[in-house]
């Protein structure tokens, strides 16, 4: 997947445009400026963005239709305003004040800037990341997060899929151990068959065997006519059990029988009737403890613990919240049930959660701020007070950024000359080949920039033949600067 590494700059104040352009490249940031009038052939595709910045426009340009035509081409599109008041953001409707990931103010403050980027990066990410995957990753698309412990999970689901095996899902409640299943069975060869889930643990022991297996007429009293039980309904594909560690010790029993002999018979029958079903059971006891306290049946363990599936909860896996809470309101505005955004703060608050209801308690709250703040972005001080851990006043700055502050030519109000700070390598390192090609870029794109677009006057400028820089220029698929 291609990192999205553009930002365009839509603004008729020509002045502002220049000068925003070249802060952004300062802090790191490729960049496209152009005017209200050619934003659209100013990049191939709006996907090579990862965000638009709309400042000042010409008196003939509404910025509520500018708005519209770039949704139109790209409907997951970020944008961010430049300088503008709540009267003049008021006129834009519902529908595409969902696109708007941060407003700032000009003269530019750094942290107000860095926060606006890092929105668009992340909202532009999780969508790229939705979008851009392979046939197992898009029957995979509900297992959200790209932690180290998600990644685990997709490989033993992929691993595990065409096989046969019974698999024992287990983890805390609401981490997810249906989506789970459900994947593991759309990536099955059972994927054009039933998937049927049952809860073990809400189902009363005495209607629980009905539910499994089904029942002839008259098999007890109110079996007024013959009824299928799940395991007959998902003839050919696959059964869900929920919550097994709640299932009743003579279920267990009867249970190891059709996992052991692949055969079944409704109550009231004594026709066996073949099992063609694969079973995936989960829970989120813990199932030794129970088989040693006498609560679950030693042997049926055993044959359902073929291959285990530890769901990692949300505590080890923080990193997975800012996609998260965009997979849950793309779910809220596909279901029609509201939007709305969270602004860096905020996400970084709920970073530092405990999650003791893990993504279900997640689900809960994105919903609920859904109504009290319809299309609108929550910040910190806006969630409920337990999820309020650290009002967070300045952001990490992108480390690749951090380097390039450190060492690229700066040319702010006239002034040019070099940041002879030292730079550091990154904690996680750094990709040397692509950081001297950002580096190098950045020069390139900032000498254009400064001489006016003349590629002669850069090449002099830079200490390199003209035909050397336009080779580099069309490498990199560098434009004159207009």
């Amino acid at each position: 997947m291609n990192e999205i590494q553009q930002l365009m700059i839509i603004d008729d104040n020509s002045i502002r445009q220049h000068d925003l352009k070249t802060i952004l490249e300062f802090i790191g940031e490729r960049v496209v400026s152009c005017g209200s009038d050619t934003w659209q052939s100013s990049v191939e595709q709006l996907s090579e963005l990862k965000g638009v910045m709309i400042g000042q426009l010409g008196a003939d340009i509404e910025l509520n239709q500018l708005l519209t035509d770039i949704i139109s081409l790209d409907c997951a599109m970020s944008i961010v305003l430049i300088d503008y008041s709540m009267g003049e953001t008021g006129a834009i409707s519902n529908q595409l004040k969902k696109n708007l990931v941060a407003s700032v103010n000009w003269p530019l403050e750094e942290n107000e800037l860095l926060a606006a980027i890092y929105a668009c990066q992340s909202c532009r990410t999780s969508q790229l990341t939705t979008e851009q995957v392979n046939r197992s990753q898009s029957l995979l698309r509900n297992m959200v997060g790209q932690s180290d412990a998600m990644a685990s999970i997709r490989k033993l689901i992929e691993q595990v899929a065409d096989s046969d095996a019974s698999v024992l899902v287990l983890g805390e409640s609401g981490t997810g151990k249906e989506v789970a299943a459900r994947s593991l069975h759309n990536l099955s060869d059972r994927a054009n068959k039933p998937f049927v889930p049952i809860n073990c643990g809400a189902i009363p022991a005495e209607l629980l065997e009905s539910e499994l297996f089904g029942h002839e007429k008259g098999a007890f009293t109110g079996a007024l006519t013959a009824r299928k039980g799940r395991f007959e309904l998902a003839e050919g594909g696959t059964i869900f059990l929920d919550e097994i560690g709640d299932m009743p010790m003579p279920m267990q029993v009867k249970l190891l029988r059709v996992l052991q002999e692949r055969t079944f018979e409704k109550v009231g029958s004594n026709q066996s009737i073949i099992a063609d079903v694969r079973i995936i059971a989960a829970t989120h006891r813990d199932l030794p403890s129970e088989v040693k306290e006498n609560r679950f049946r030693e042997d049926l363990f055993y044959r359902l613990n073929v291959f285990p599936i530890e769901m990692p909860a949300m505590r080890a896996r923080l990193d997975d919240i800012p996609q998260l809470v965009n997979e849950l309101v793309s779910r809220l505005e596909r279901d029609k049930r509201g939007s709305v955004r969270l602004s860096p703060n905020a996400t970084q608050s709920l970073m530092k959660c405990d999650w003791p209801g893990n993504v279900r308690e997640l689900a809960n709250l994105m919903e609920r701020l859904c109504i009290l703040f319809p299309y609108g972005v929550v910040d910190v001080k806006d969630l409920p007070a337990s999820y309020q851990k650290e009002n967070l006043d300045s952001y990490e700055t992108p480390e690749l950024a951090e380097q390039l502050r450190n060492s690229i030519p700066v040319s702010v109000a006239g002034i040019s000359e070099i940041v002879e700070t030292k730079a550091k390598i990154p904690p996680k390192g750094v990709n040397l080949k692509e950081f001297l090609k950002d580096l190098e870029i950045s020069y390139i794109e900032l000498a254009l920039s400064e001489e006016g677009g003349v590629v002669a006057r850069a090449a002099k400028r830079l200490s390199m033949q003209r035909t050397t820089l336009v080779e580099k220029m069309r490498k990199y698929g560098l434009n004159k600067v207009d």
